[in-house]
């Protein structure tokens, strides 16, 4: 019984001996497995301070780069927007730009001086030019009839281009400043498309056209001037026509005299009517001259 209770206790402490190594040999393959996966992700801490450093520096040297080319573009946006205001402030044209929402954003000084307003920005259309009715328009792909028969007002061709956003409308309008003066303006109203193709807005080139049409109705009217010289003048010779035959058939000395002072007078008046007709002519002349070189300065 003795020895049987020794080999139960001797197989007991050998189970429990094999039982602690097995624990062991599984506890130490954990471990080493954690080992490799952590030698398979190294961290900040696991890397080599050089490459540390490395990565810094590249880091630095990108984002000074995108300082430089942000700087550089802040330059040329602002050269090219001082080269645009530049460009603008001396065109003698006037230049109106509207926002889709259809106040005015800039005006050169042109504009303001053409227009009569000292500080228009804010303004609508409606606003600016008021009252003033389209008379004429240079624009058969937006009215191939020419203008419709009831008034048209220059501020809703304005709205049209910025609803349409497409078409390009040329135009003349008799217009009246704030002080009262009237002029005759030649407008072009385009529209202002963005890159992507949506509207920015609706851009006026304005030029003032009254002496111009100053010098057109001069003409108009010298042309009718010129009918009614031609009349009188027809009229005129004949008229010397008739004294001259009466002279020719008549033998009275003292009718004679009083025809020839008839010839001399009629003959008189018609060189001073004609005199008067040439220095309007001329005038006429050079008032057109005058306008077609502004026009062409415009």
């Amino acid at each position: 019984m003795v020895l049987r209770a020794a080999l139960v206790l001797c197989a007991a402490v050998s189970a429990f001996v094999f039982v602690i190594w097995v624990m062991h040999q599984l506890r130490r393959n954990i471990a080493e497995e954690a080992d490799v996966d952590s030698a398979a992700a190294p961290t900040l801490e696991t890397l080599p301070f050089h490459l540390y450093n490395t990565v810094i520096q590249q880091l630095k040297q990108q984002k000074h780069e995108l300082q430089v080319q942000t700087l550089a573009e802040q330059r040329r946006a602002r050269t090219t927007e001082n080269f645009s205001q530049a460009v603008l402030s001396n065109l003698s044209s006037g230049v109106l730009v509207f926002g889709v929402n259809g106040l005015l954003k800039q005006a050169n000084p042109a504009a303001k001086e053409i227009l009569g307003f000292n500080s228009p920005s804010g303004m609508s259309a409606e606003e600016l030019f008021r009252d003033s009715v389209v008379c004429s328009t240079h624009s058969p792909e937006v009215y191939p009839d020419g203008l419709p028969d009831a008034p048209v007002l220059l501020a809703e061709e304005v709205q049209a281009v910025l609803r349409e956003g497409s078409k390009r409308r040329q135009l003349e309008a008799d217009y009246s400043t704030p002080a009262g003066e009237e002029l005759h303006i030649a407008v072009t109203i385009s529209p202002v498309p963005a890159v992507d193709g949506s509207l920015l807005g609706a851009a006026c080139l304005i030029s003032d056209r009254s002496e111009f049409q100053r010098s057109r109705r001069q003409m108009a009217l010298q042309g009718e001037i010129s009918a009614e010289m031609a009349l009188e003048l027809r009229t005129s010779l004949t008229t010397i026509a008739g004294y001259a035959q009466q002279l020719a058939k008549n033998r009275d000395a003292e009718l004679a005299s009083q025809l020839a002072d008839d010839i001399a007078s009629e003959a008189a008046r018609l060189d001073r009517r004609i005199g008067g007709f040439l220095a309007e002519k001329h005038a006429a002349a050079v008032l057109t001259t005058r306008a077609q070189a502004a026009s062409k300065i415009t």
